[in-house]
């Protein structure tokens, strides 16, 4: 997947157990997607506090926020009850194909605490015609883009009309 192509469609489950479609949001300036390892992940449990704790940034800049995962619901229910993720959208069964189609890298379990088979962490921002304008794809748990620098570079971005770049 290429920025300015359009994203394949995404389907998963609320906490409230209701389905979430992409191809049904209205975007305003942005979509950020954040996929997630799942509840198992102490890095990603902190990344998605400090997305909530943003949320009022993204939601003043037009940029609707959904955290994803291959969690069943049940796991799903613990991060929602455990993290600090209130006013979060955060969604769960992904499948294995829809991972590949969102070219996520994925890791087998090392551990009993891990599920069998999980996505890598990624963060995509989708522009409001449902074309990706921002990847950034994990391998490792490591390493992540900060949030506070998105919401630097969403501002830039905006400000200076920058194209999607790495198209070619």
């Amino acid at each position: 997947m290429k920025p300015k192509e359009i994203t394949p469609n995404l389907e998963v489950t609320l906490s409230n157990h209701e389905t979430w479609s992409l191809k049904e949001q209205k975007i305003d300036t942005y979509l950020m997607i954040v996929f997630y390892r799942g509840y198992h992940c102490p890095v990603c449990k902190k990344q998605l506090e400090t997305v909530t704790e943003k949320l009022p940034d993204f939601e003043e800049r037009g940029v609707d926020v959904i955290a994803i995962s291959m969690d069943h619901i049940n796991r799903l229910e613990k991060t929602t009850k455990e993290w600090d993720v209130d006013g979060l959208k955060i969604g769960c069964r992904m499948t294995k194909e829809t991972a590949k189609e969102w070219d996520l890298y994925l890791s087998k379990a090392i551990s009993d605490k891990e599920p069998e088979l999980f996505s890598e962490p990624a963060i995509f921002l989708i522009k409001p015609d449902g074309s990706l304008f921002f990847a950034s794809i994990q391998s490792m748990p490591f390493a992540r883009p900060k949030i506070e620098d998105i919401l630097k570079s969403i501002d830039f971005v905006e400000n200076k009309d920058y194209p999607a770049r790495g198209e070619v």
